[in-house]
């Protein structure tokens, strides 16, 4: 694991990147802090003070995503997004979701 997830890259799911292990998973969890794990996913819940702020907020995870090439499911409504980082050609959680995460965050500081 890089030692600042902010400056990791994706890599590309298909060959060779396989999910964490679940102990992995949980011994990592402390290093996106607002995260936590949900049926299988790493999933944040980012709350707003309107609806414009948070579709600023949706247009710069899009971005990331773009770059990354790693994609969270979103839920958005008025006030708050709900993220979920979870790497479905492997079916689990990789290194990727972690990197995405920790960006997001870095989005807030």
């Amino acid at each position: 694991m890089p030692s600042d997830l902010r400056q990791g890259k994706c890599q590309a799911c298909e060959g060779g990147v396989e999910k964490l292990a679940d102990d992995n998973v949980a011994g990592r969890i402390g290093s996106v802090p607002g995260w936590c794990l949900e049926q299988g996913s790493l999933c944040r819940d980012f709350q707003f003070k309107n609806f414009y702020e948070t579709m600023a907020f949706v247009n710069a995870v899009a971005w990331i995503a773009d770059r990354e090439n790693h994609h969270p499911d979103m839920e958005i409504g008025y006030g708050h997004c709900l993220l979920r980082y979870s790497t479905h050609a492997v079916k689990g959680i990789t290194e990727n979701d972690f990197i995405c995460a920790a960006q997001v965050n870095q989005l807030l500081e």
